[in-house]
């Protein structure tokens, strides 16, 4: 595994890279401005860095956030990386460069903590935390893999900050950990030494999924294929993720043909396909719903699904003259969202009770994405650039069933800091995301509000705000 690292953050790029929709070809959004709706000021937090000048979180479509407020991510150090492969970020300069070692780190109560790394690791990530405090990620261990690169091993950083090792399965050497429940229950992936040419991960061997729990690494199995990798953990013990059905590259995307899973005790279900080679899961809640999306033939367009155990797969639709969607997360009220295009563009969309709603997108936007809803239903997301559908410009905020408002017009006092885009918000309204800072450099960024919810924070503006028109 070659970890520089923005190993979650590849993950969502691979995503979009398994299916290629043509964005450029969506028409230019229009749609009514907030205008009239008020919403609450928020605080803007830069949690900062360790020294060096990149900090960022994990996803989106990964629990980063839980509603105690604390927010995982990770940040440069001052210090050079040694690795080989360190990347360039995207920099709104164009200028800069991610070759600083990096470090998981947790925000809390205005405190960002350094989270340990296994003995002789220099780089790690994290991308998942509990609401008791458990976070699952990756660590470097000292070592090397026969490619001469670092090896990365899953591990959970305990409540009181103790990284352990969780592992790998019989024959491998390293692999990551997505996520972990209150239980102590962990699932990832992680490689096992056969040959293969696919690997799910990027690497030289099988990539298989893995639930860990008292100790010990069980691998999941797959769907057919030589490859599985789990993302989501429930407190139920679900699993979610995705696996090869067959060991046969397709012409449409040189990869086998990969759906999305559901596993529970020993079991695990193929969720199925409209009828395409590619299928990715990006978001299971707590009652076992999952929800992604599916290319259909020819693997040039996707449909949003929702998969659970009593009603199968169901294809959600799209907005009137739409041709692709995705469902990024579904809540625990069963409220998914995400994106569909249409006759005016591509709009964030929201699924309730059966029937699709478009959100519609800020004036002058490309378009816009939600990316996840809490049980307020308060959703958050971005809006694109208006020259480019597929780059993220702003975070946005669609409320109350109004009309999508810019995020930084609700931050108090103005800042220098552009809040690009809103990830995760959980139960208490609190968002995390990132964005630029004047110089151009991407960091982790929370936004409070100042509601009735968090009183007497320093900083706070409690009056309403109308949202400006953009």
């Amino acid at each position: 595994m070659q970890h520089s690292g923005h190993f979650f953050g590849m993950r969502r790029l691979s995503h979009l890279a398994m299916l290629a929709v043509p964005f450029a070809l969506f028409l230019l959004s229009e749609s009514v401005a907030a205008a009239g709706a008020t919403h609450h000021h928020y605080k803007l937090v830069d949690i900062g860095t360790l020294g060096g000048p990149l900090s960022f979180p994990s996803g989106p479509s990964a629990q980063v956030l839980n509603n105690q407020g604390t927010f995982v991510a990770y940040a440069n150090t001052a210090t050079a990386n040694p690795n080989p492969n360190c990347t360039l970020p995207f920099n709104a300069n164009g200028g800069g460069g991610d070759c600083n070692v990096e470090h998981p780190v947790l925000w809390r109560d205005g405190a960002l903590t350094d989270l340990p790394l296994l003995p002789g690791g220099v780089n790690g990530q994290n991308g998942w935390i509990t609401e008791n405090g458990l976070v699952a990620g990756w660590s470097e261990n000292g070592l090397t893999d026969s490619a001469g690169l670092p090896v990365g091993r899953p591990v959970l950083w305990t409540k009181q900050g103790k990284v352990i090792d969780l592992g790998a399965l019989p024959g491998g050497i390293e692999g990551l950990a997505t996520s972990v429940n209150s239980h102590g229950q962990a699932a990832g992936f992680s490689d096992n030494g056969v040959p293969d040419a696919y690997s799910m991960a990027g690497l030289t061997t099988q990539t298989r999924a893995f639930l860990w729990q008292h100790g010990n690494m069980e691998d999941l199995g797959t769907l057919g294929g030589p490859d599985a990798v789990a993302f989501y953990l429930n407190e139920r013990g679900q699993i979610s993720g995705q696996s090869y059905t067959n060991s046969f590259a397709n012409p449409t995307t040189g990869i086998p043909t990969q759906h999305p899973f559901f596993w529970e005790n020993g079991h695990m279900v193929d969720i199925g396909s409209f009828g395409g080679t590619v299928g990715v899961v990006n978001w299971m809640n707590s009652r076992g719903q999952v929800v992604g999306f599916l290319s259909l033939a020819g693997d040039q367009l996707s449909h949003a699904y929702v998969w659970d155990k009593q009603e199968g797969l169901r294809d959600l639709g799209l907005l009137p003259g739409g041709t692709s969607g995705n469902a990024n997360w579904i809540n625990d009220a069963g409220e998914i969202v995400g994106w569909s295009d249409s006759l005016s563009g591509f709009h964030a969309v929201l699924w309730k009770h059966g029937v699709i709603n478009d959100l519609g997108a800020l004036p002058g936007d490309c378009g816009s994405v939600a990316n996840a809803i809490n049980l307020r239903g308060q959703i958050v997301g971005y809006g694109t650039l208006p020259t480019d559908c597929g780059n993220e410009v702003h975070g946005i905020l669609f409320e109350r069933g109004g009309t999508p408002v810019d995020l930084n017009t609700l931050v108090s006092p103005a800042s220098t800091v552009t809040f690009v885009n809103a990830f995760i918000i959980n139960d208490r309204g609190e968002i995390a995301g990132w964005g630029f800072l004047a110089t151009g450099d991407p960091h982790a960024l929370l936004l409070i509000p100042c509601d009735e919810d968090h009183p007497g924070i320093e900083g706070c503006d409690y009056s309403l705000v109308k949202a400006a028109k953009k």
